[in-house]
């Protein structure tokens, strides 16, 4: 086996500038007026066999792109993609035959049929003998008790049975590589920690190299020992998760209810916190929108009940919320040379 092997790979897509109103529109049946979106921007990295590896970034930073081209869905404007052997979007017929794919909501699974009855249909599909298919079922079974869904129709199941469901027919098949894109995406916190689960000791009694990407860090935390962040196309950081978690770990984003303080009170109670961490830079405010304030804060140098229990002594704050730090955020620091 040969893992995930890319080396300067981009993809760009040439989109029209498009006008504004009818007459605009008119205009752009006949322009030229082309821009060059580069949507992955000459990446370069190697997974190894059996590595399960957090791919993350921002909305719009070319995640999806990459796993769209690994997956042979998309063809590089320029660069080389192999995996197992494979040039993805060059053989593609008996490449996928080796790989898992989970895209987000999208189901790979039959909308009115039974559960059991898509994977029968996907044994069929991929040719799986008897003894492996039983075997994969009874895995399924021991980590996720998916025994008691076969017999409901796919459009019946709720949306975390479902991904766990889909996860599970990604793996049926026995494939080398996996790609998951957002698999615990609007989930609630039981069920994406049963899909984090089967995640994990898939990988782990499978051998099959994963990548994941997913807005949600804790899904990296718990799951891979590596990350890959991303953003406009280009690897920001490609490392240790533990590295990762050492500097952006510590943050947290404190979420006040500030509906009825007048802006000069927000304003005070920004200046207020402020000083008392000394003017830092780990303290930072968002702006108040939705009648919530964002404060994201280092909590190693800064407790959150240190932090918090000053501003509810002199402001009505209605609520609070405690968050861990957005993505943009962590991009920010990146930017301002927090992984140097």
């Amino acid at each position: 086996m040969n893992g995930i092997q890319i080396r300067d790979l981009t993809k760009h897509y040439r989109v029209l500038k498009r006008r504004e109103g009818l007459s605009g529109s008119i205009r752009d049946l006949l322009s030229h007026n082309y821009k060059t979106v580069k949507a992955v921007d000459g990446i370069n990295l190697t997974i190894e066999p059996g590595e399960l590896v957090g791919f993350i970034g921002p909305n719009g930073a070319g995640k999806s792109t990459t796993i769209k081209m690994l997956s042979g869905v998309l063809e590089p404007s320029s660069g080389t993609i192999e995996v197992d052997g494979f040039v993805p979007y060059k053989q593609r017929r008996r490449y996928v035959q080796r790989i898992g794919i989970v895209f987000g909501q999208r189901t790979q699974l039959w909308w009115d049929l039974a559960v059991i009855e898509s994977f029968k249909l996907l044994k069929e599909v991929y040719g799986i003998d008897d003894a492996a298919y039983e075997r994969n079922l009874g895995i399924f079974n021991e980590i996720a008790e998916l025994k008691e869904l076969y017999g409901t129709p796919v459009r019946n199941l709720s949306l975390g049975q479902r991904m766990l469901c889909d996860i599970a027919a990604s793996f049926i098949h026995d494939p080398s590589t996996i790609f998951l894109d957002e698999p615990t995406i609007g989930l609630d916190v039981e069920i994406r920690s049963k899909v984090r689960a089967i995640i994990k000791e898939l990988n782990r009694v499978k051998g099959a190299t994963v990548l994941l990407s997913s807005h949600d860090v804790g899904d990296i935390e718990t799951l891979a020992k590596r990350i890959i962040l991303i953003d406009k196309g280009k690897i920001l950081y490609d490392g240790p998760t533990e590295k990762f978690n050492g500097i952006f770990g510590r943050y947290r984003t404190l979420k006040l209810d500030v509906h009825g303080l007048a802006e000069a009170d927000i304003a005070r109670l920004k200046t207020e916190t402020a000083a008392r961490a000394h003017g830092e830079k780990e303290i930072v405010f968002g702006e108040a929108s939705g009648g919530w304030l964002g404060v994201s804060f280092d909590q190693d140098k800064h407790p959150l009940l240190d932090l918090l229990n000053p501003i509810l002594a002199s402001f009505p704050v209605k609520d609070i919320k405690v968050e861990e730090i957005e993505m943009e955020e962590v991009i920010k620091r990146v930017y301002e040379g927090a992984l140097g």
